[in-house]
């Protein structure tokens, strides 16, 4: 049996954490492969190493000095190894990366050195070997990961060994470095676990899994235990903070399953996410028929109202035309009979809303043309919805009960959600009556 583990910048941000790390890996002979960010925050005041590169990148760009701001990377670094009594030659890894600094380094390059140093130091630290990322994760010129190559080449190395590998980077066909966006060591441990078909994909942060609902509204939300990779993409695009979106498709595609855990709370089973899971949908608790609670404030509704509209071909296709030419994205579709309601980014939409209504009568001459604006969106989301009658209803009137007036309404044939429209004055209410009655 094979796991690969990922762990966070919070994982990686002293000493302490990485005496943790090396606890958990150790706890569990089949931990062979290690994935590691660079070092992140110490705490609310401190920096994460990464955007410390990043300045040192724009000091160096505009011409001043950036030796304040590498002193404390090194510092950092310095301090880790040397409480964890390690042997690893930080002093020369500095000079060589300074001086590449000076003669030019890339913006990738450099930002790339925090979760170099990471690995270098944690390889060190378990009696793993470094395997740098440049030696298997292979990426095109058009930024897209080459995954046959990279998979065959990371089965090499890793063929009965114990690794360490730095996350969010590798390199181009002609060597120099490339970056995934912020998050991409997510998907260097996802890559790295498909490519091995690993038993499961353990990526180590700092909460216990996936919460059900956002902690800034609802007071410590309980974790969801098991999630699909469709309930995970559902909540993840309605705003619920999870996982880098990219790092679900390389270990759905091999049916790994992603393991969400704590590193400060490495008892608590945390998230498993699956492509699905064997289970009676009719067994469990009545009310946990909701995986989680996610949503966004600031939307905006363009409502065209016209006598016959949903029978008039071609009416959608003239709409969606409009939206699409002044670069905006719809959202939802809720419909009438005769009206089409196109839910939209309040912020983007006031930037063309004038231009928008203007086209929209020229092209359908409608009856009306109504703009709403302050719109939040909240999504019950929860395969166990499917197929269930009267959960809309359950959550219309616990919502009615607490006085928050629905505005919006929409639900697709999968029923894996049920989508809200409420006043923004109303969405964490809203979010915080839906967790109450439906989770505690």
């Amino acid at each position: 049996m094979l796991k690969v583990l990922k762990f966070g910048g919070s994982s990686m941000a002293s000493a302490a954490q990485y005496a943790k790390v090396k606890a958990i890996v150790e706890a569990d002979e089949s931990r062979r492969v290690v994935v590691v960010s660079a070092a992140g925050k110490r705490g609310p005041e401190d920096h994460k190493i990464t955007d410390l590169l990043y300045l040192c990148h724009a000091h160096l760009r505009y011409g001043v000095s950036c030796d304040s701001v590498f002193g404390m990377i090194a510092q950092r670094y310095l301090q880790i190894r040397d409480e964890l009594g390690l042997k690893t030659d930080l002093e020369g890894e500095l000079e060589r990366i300074r001086a590449d600094m000076e003669s030019g380094m890339s913006e990738a390059a450099l930002a790339s050195r925090g979760e170099y140093l990471s690995a270098l130091l944690m390889a060190d630290c378990l009696g793993f070997e470094f395997v740098d990322a440049t030696r298997w994760l292979r990426f095109r010129m058009d930024g897209t990961v080459d995954q046959d190559w990279s998979y065959a080449a990371l089965r090499e190395l890793a063929a009965g060994k114990r690794i360490v590998i730095p996350g969010f980077y590798g390199a181009l066909a002609d060597g120099s470095i490339h970056t995934f966006s912020r998050g991409g060591s997510d998907i260097t441990g996802a890559l790295a676990a498909a490519a091995l078909e690993a038993e499961v994909y353990e990526n180590w942060t700092d909460v216990s899994g996936i919460l059900m609902a956002d902690p800034r509204i609802v007071e410590n939300p309980e974790s969801i235990p098991q999630v699909t990779y469709a309930e995970l993409r559902e909540l993840s695009y309605l705003g619920a903070q999870v996982l880098h979106e990219d790092t679900i498709f390389p270990v759905a595609e091999k049916n790994i399953p992603l393991n969400i855990r704590n590193t400060n709370d490495p008892e608590h089973p945390g998230t498993i996410i699956m492509e699905r899971f064997e289970e009676n949908e009719a067994s469990g608790d009545e009310r946990r028929f909701i995986t989680g609670i996610a949503g966004k404030k600031d939307y905006a509704v363009v409502s065209i109202s016209k006598r016959g509209l949903s029978s008039e071909i071609g009416a959608l296709r003239r709409i969606y035309e409009i939206f699409e030419n002044h670069g905006l994205a719809v959202e939802y579709t809720p419909n009438g009979v005769d009206t089409y309601s196109l839910v939209v980014s309040g912020s983007k939409l006031e930037k063309v809303v004038h231009s928008i209504v203007a086209q929209l009568q020229e092209k359908l001459a409608p009856d009306e043309v109504l703009v709403t604006k302050g719109l939040a969106i909240v999504a019950a989301v929860g395969r166990r919805m499917a197929n269930r009658p009267g959960i809309a209803g359950r959550i219309f009137s616990a919502l009615g009960r607490e006085g928050i007036n629905i505005r919006l309404i929409s639900q697709g044939p999968r029923e894996v959600n049920v989508i809200l429209g409420v006043d923004n004055a109303d969405y964490a209410k809203a979010v915080r009556v839906l967790y109450n009655s439906f989770v505690k």
